[in-house]
């Protein structure tokens, strides 16, 4: 028994040698062939990996207008990784943060991917809301951008770390009544003064910070700047003689303004009021000829001017204070990550890339219609050669003229104090009665102190 087993062995032995030998001959013999299988196993590997994408799950925050855009976007990443898993937290842009705002990044209503409006970074990193990105190899692989830093992306950068990417740009634009201008003697192809229109033939809400910057910004007065030293300053807290002609001469056309509404018995210096009164005479009919606002209330214009057909659209920087053109700021939003994600590479992988659909340039026009957003690094041209309706396509023209020839907006979070400084300031006058611009503009000047007193 003992010889059968040996026996055996030795066979099992003989017949393992015969094999690799065998192995050894083919490959010396036929090394192209059997390299080649080699190449080819390999490659179908690599494949296979490549098909299976990465494997992870995030949420990403959209509003409800913008669903069937994203879920188009959410194919196209789902496509590259199907075995990934993005779920839709459908809720308004402010909603959303405000939810983050009262809790924190770990809550579930809070998204992994989400809007934020480029005002909100600083505030947002110091509460370590959020992630950092690639911003640069997401730039690399959109495209478009000219000099990222100096543009959209460098505002999202904060201590060296990028925690948003671009996804809009916006600007204040002008609305006009082509109808209405015509009926007012308002000639909309020139250059047009302020000072010398009507106190109804260009409404602006200039109590409203908001709006009151495109007055402020004309006459390059800054309501509060920070140095590289990061000292604060405003030009607010000067004498009135004391500023110079061109701020002078904004407070001047405000202060006109201002009277000639307050004479005229109008809603145009009620906090509340003030919209309704706007829409009212800015239908077609009416007395008001124009009016400053975002790319957002173009169909509300459309409405309220025979259906589109008396809108026109200008730049804002068509009409002047006393020679100066006015200028809004180049504000914007961008998409950021949940802080909870740094650190899980897959999710992280994920997330940018989604960031990446959302603002393919490939869709650019599609997003526009979808959101109204405007991309910074897509020229005008591509939207002006699109099937944008002729409306749409006067909108983006403006607001890209426009974008290009106003300031930046400034970012740093001690600015907030300046929406309600002036706001109440300005409103006073209603009060106050002031009888001259000095008097208007010392308002101004006490409150912008006690501001200032603050920090």
């Amino acid at each position: 028994m003992k010889r059968v087993v040996s026996l055996l062995l030795v066979l099992v032995l003989a017949f393992s040698m015969v094999a690799c030998g065998g192995n050894n001959a083919n490959t010396n013999n036929d090394a192209g062939t059997n390299t080649a299988t080699n190449e080819e196993t390999t490659e179908t590997t690599t494949e296979v990996e490549e098909a299976t994408g990465l494997e992870a799950t995030i949420s990403v925050q959209v509003e409800s207008g913008w669903l069937e855009y994203y879920e188009a976007a959410k194919a196209r990443v789902l496509e590259a990784n199907p075995k990934a898993t993005i779920n839709f937290i459908e809720t308004g842009s402010f909603d959303h943060i405000n939810v983050l705002d009262s809790t924190d990044v770990t809550n579930p209503d809070v998204a992994d991917v989400f809007a934020i409006p480029a005002d909100r970074i600083y505030g947002f990193a110091q509460n370590e809301f959020l992630a950092s990105l690639d911003a640069k190899g997401i730039a690399n692989v959109v495209g478009g951008f000219e000099d990222y830093d100096n543009g959209l992306g460098g505002n999202f950068n904060v201590n060296g770390d990028y925690l948003a990417f671009p996804m809009n740009i916006e600007t204040l634009i002008i609305f006009a009544n082509a109808a209405n201008a015509e009926a007012n003697g308002v000639d909309l192809s020139q250059t047009i003064e302020f000072n010398e229109l009507n106190y109804e033939d260009m409404l602006i809400p200039a109590h409203n910070t908001w709006f009151g910057v495109a007055m402020a910004n004309a006459g390059g007065i800054e309501m509060l700047g920070m140095k590289e030293d990061g000292t604060l300053f405003t030009d607010l807290t000067t004498d009135f003689a004391d500023l110079p002609q061109e701020k002078q001469e904004v407070f001047k056309a405000l202060f006109n303004f201002w009277k000639a509404h307050d004479e005229a018995g109008t809603d145009m210096w009620d906090k509340e009021a003030t919209w309704g009164y706007m829409d009212s005479v800015f239908a077609s009919g009416g007395t008001n000829s124009m009016r400053i606002d975002g790319p957002w209330g173009t169909q509300g214009f459309v409405d309220k001017s025979n259906d589109g057909a008396d809108l026109a659209i200008l730049p804002i920087n068509q009409v002047t204070i006393a020679g100066s053109p006015l200028a809004h700021w180049q504000g914007g939003w961008g998409l950021a990550v949940n802080a909870r994600v740094e650190g899980m590479d897959d999710q992280m992988k994920l997330a940018e890339a989604m960031i990446e659909e959302i603002v393919n340039t490939d869709y650019a026009v599609d997003f526009f219609k979808a959101t109204g957003k405007i991309l910074e690094n897509v020229d005008a041209e591509t939207y002006a050669n699109s099937d944008l309706s002729d409306t749409d396509k006067r909108v983006v023209a403006a607001v890209i003229e426009s974008y290009n020839a106003a300031p930046a907006r400034p970012l740093f979070s001690e600015w907030g104090n300046v929406w309600g400084t002036w706001e109440n300031s300005v409103l006073s006058w209603s009060a106050v009665k002031p009888a001259t611009v000095e008097e208007a503009y010392a308002e101004v000047q006490a409150a912008f102190k006690a501001m200032m007193g603050n920090f």
